[in-house]
């Protein structure tokens, strides 16, 4: 099997290892991986913004990008998300109709491809750690992840998964909305890792690094005795 990834502007600029370690896990279970160095946003940030001539051209060259019609495996279920779900309201009954058509039902964010896909749920990752898990927004409510990848925390070697209260309430990141309401957004986060930190786990975990972001921004300022690490940074561990 041959797939191609998709690597988000915050893996990208920010967090390159959580590609870098979602390669290595693929490589493991003997799937050939395609990177197009090409590739870039997928246009949620100006979608969301309200700038939907700026996020039809961003979503024009990502469709050209991966037309290839094999699977395509990214490590975000909020752009997996924006292109699924908000595609078709800048591609129904446009010249790119059918190619979106395509790309939607080839495009899985990675947990849900190890487990639905690949039927993986035990990859003979290590990783010595209590942990808790967060529900972003986009990966429980747009993408409809929230199994996934408890399924494969839970079968780490070492790794004790303690649900915090609230797991799956908004860390408060939300895109522009953290620059436009900054009080709120804060509070959030303060409530989130607070939670987190009640449970006695070392990490907060998700599947998005915009989220972790935020939280491991608030935690650093306040110094606060947990961290963030994202979900394939773990399955990675030992391997």
């Amino acid at each position: 099997m041959i797939v191609d990834l998709f690597i988000p502007c915050f893996v990208d600029q920010v967090y390159p290892q959580i590609g870098m370690n979602m390669v290595k896990i693929l490589e493991k279970l003997d799937v050939s991986v395609n990177y197009n160095t090409e590739q870039t946003c997928c246009g949620q940030m100006a979608f969301n913004s309200g700038f939907w001539n700026e996020a039809k051209a961003m979503g024009e060259k990502f469709i050209h990008d991966f037309s290839n019609n094999r699977m395509i495996v990214a490590p975000s279920a909020s752009c997996v998300g924006m292109v699924r779900n908000y595609y078709p309201e800048l591609f129904n009954n446009t010249s790119l109709h059918n190619q979106f058509k395509q790309i939607q039902k080839n495009i899985y964010e990675f947990t849900d491809f190890l487990v639905n896909v690949m039927n993986v749920t035990e990859l003979g990752a290590e990783f010595e750690s209590v942990i808790t898990y967060h529900d972003a927004c986009a990966a429980l409510r747009e993408y409809g992840i929230k199994e996934q990848p408890r399924k494969l925390l839970n079968n780490v070697k070492g790794l004790k998964l303690i649900e915090m209260i609230g797991n799956d309430v908004c860390c408060g990141f939300g895109g522009t909305f953290s620059v436009k309401f900054e009080q709120i957004s804060t509070a959030m986060g303060e409530q989130k890792v607070q939670n987190a930190i009640e449970t006695g786990a070392e990490y907060i975990v998700s599947t998005e690094a915009s989220c972790l972001m935020h939280l491991e921004g608030y935690i650093n300022k306040q110094k606060l005795p947990i961290k963030t690490m994202h979900i394939v940074d773990i399955l990675a561990s030992g391997l």
